[in-house]
């Protein structure tokens, strides 16, 4: 496959962790081509963002200026993608700049609201650019998810439980709330009250996600990502529980996201709608 014919890709958040792992993954697949890198660290402007992750160079070099390497991913051929892993506080202009250029977006940097998500769905809509946002690349827990909304037509009593490293800036997870979403779709309301429940240390139960499902948040070091879904009967219960122990996990996902949402003329939410 000649170089016009793969697909550009910037990742954004090169030097993060997340971001190390893109640009491997990018890097090795045959049908990409990674032609930028974006990162806010002014200790590695300039450096190869291949040496930063470890595989050696890989020509594109990281640099802080997000629009101008968008403007590289506008002059290929194919259309060019965005994977954004940044940080919450800015994921929502990088989104929207992206859209702006023409460059699909695919998302994994959790934290945008619902609001937020409306209007970057709304200007992707009118742009006619592909958009992905994904709480979760794992394969893994998307079928994690699917098994919820199965054991959740016969379980009234759910609760989540979301484990991160403790760099995570967020709580409680994005995969948290779009596992409670996707029950909460089905159209019950979870945990009828056996008591008049009292919290003598607030937030003791949790917050509170759509349809009365309580989410529970640890952050500790030692952690990477983790989740369990736990439901209830008399006499049972049911647990569901997905463990990511290498970042490495997430990338079948993120290159599966960047391949499809080059097929796509707006904002699609949850990866498992593009399986």
């Amino acid at each position: 496959m000649n170089e016009a014919e793969k697909i550009p890709v910037v990742v954004n958040g090169a030097a993060g962790k997340m971001g190390r792992e893109a640009i491997k993954a990018v890097s090795q697949a045959e049908d990409m081509v990674l032609v930028g890198a974006v990162d806010r660290n002014p200790s590695l402007q300039g450096l190869d963002a291949g040496e930063v992750a470890g595989i050696g160079p890989v020509e594109a070099p990281i640099l802080n200026d997000l629009q101008s390497v968008l403007v590289l991913a506008t002059q290929a051929p194919l259309q060019g993608v965005m994977v954004d892993f940044t940080h919450p506080d800015s994921v929502y202009e990088n989104t929207r700049s992206a859209i702006a250029y023409g460059v699909r977006p695919v998302v994994g940097t959790t934290g945008l609201t619902p609001k937020q998500i409306g209007e970057l769905a709304e200007f992707a809509e009118k742009a006619s650019v592909g958009c992905l946002i994904a709480p979760n690349f794992a394969i893994g827990v998307l079928l994690l998810q699917q098994a919820a909304i199965q054991a959740a037509r016969y379980f009234d009593h759910v609760e989540i439980i979301e484990l991160h490293h403790n760099q995570k800036a967020d709580a409680p997870s994005g995969t948290a709330l779009k596992t409670a979403e996707m029950l909460a779709e089905l159209g019950k309301t979870y945990n009828p009250p056996q008591v008049k429940e009292t919290e003598t240390l607030p937030g003791a139960r949790g917050g509170s996600a759509p349809e009365n499902i309580p989410v529970h948040s640890v952050r500790l070091p030692g952690l990477l990502a983790h989740q369990e879904v736990l439901f209830g009967a008399p006499g049972q219960v049911y647990t569901l529980r997905h463990d990511a122990t290498d970042r490495a996990c997430y990338m079948p996902g993120v290159l599966l996201g960047i391949r499809r949402v080059t097929q796509l003329r707006s904002l699609v939410y949850g990866l498992e709608k593009l399986l």
